[in-house]
């Protein structure tokens, strides 16, 4: 039995695949920064993805084009379009259904709330890191194939809040963590990979809930025989 995790060079859902005696691998273009370069596939997801070589697929496609936060870029000042974000967030999407249509038999497809709800279909849950004991906020969508939906494990307190003044005078208001990650970046793609890593909660509970449905695949098939 194998995983793959898509597009996530943390390691954190893969690790916590492989705690669980589930042969697991993390794949991103970039280098892993979870300290098991022995499990990371650095290069292309969809190649992985076709591959014909896992049972089950986790994804985490970037973001960036996706997520609703970022409609305000689909136009410029002047009320025009910003025909390049259109074109990459058309990108985004396609890479998205690729995805979706591997040839694997179990998909999960993680994203913020994102136009992939309007534009492919609703997910079949959502949920946050407060829901597996991690203190925060974080709306997570997925989108399954031969999944159930995640069940909550330890629901704790929302975590703290941040307010703020922007350079533009206004009031902004967003969970702690995602201040910090802000805060502490450097670079904006130091912040975009900050923000994407996923809460040790919810790989836990991903690992366990999903994991265990790839076990009784394995125990069925074993009493076959």
């Amino acid at each position: 039995m194998k995983v793959l995790v898509a597009c996530e060079e943390s390691q954190a859902t893969a690790k916590a695949f492989r705690k669980r005696g589930i042969e697991a691998y993390s794949c991103d273009i970039k280098p892993c920064s979870g300290g098991h370069p022995e499990y990371h596939i650095q290069g292309c997801a969809l190649k992985e993805a076709y591959s014909g070589k896992y049972e089950m697929m986790i994804a985490h496609p970037p973001c960036t084009y996706l997520a609703v936060s970022g409609s305000p870029w689909l136009y410029n000042d002047d009320g025009s379009k910003n025909i390049d974000r259109w074109q990459k967030r058309e990108e985004a999407l396609q890479f998205v259904l690729q995805l979706m249509h591997a040839p694997i038999k179990r998909i999960a497809i993680e994203n913020p709330l994102s136009v992939i709800s309007s534009q492919i279909r609703k997910p079949d849950c959502i949920v946050h890191p407060y829901h597996f004991g991690d203190k925060a906020q974080k709306a997570t969508c997925f989108w399954l194939k031969n999944l159930y939906a995640l069940k909550p494990t330890n629901i704790v307190e929302k975590g703290e809040m941040k307010t703020w003044v922007n350079k533009a005078g206004e009031k902004k208001s967003s969970p702690r963590w995602f201040y910090d990650a802000w805060c502490i970046a450097k670079t904006d793609e130091e912040r975009r990979t900050l923000r994407s890593k996923t809460f040790q909660g919810m790989a836990n509970a991903i690992a366990k809930q999903w994991g265990d449905t790839m076990l009784q695949d394995k125990f069925e098939q074993l009493t076959l025989f």
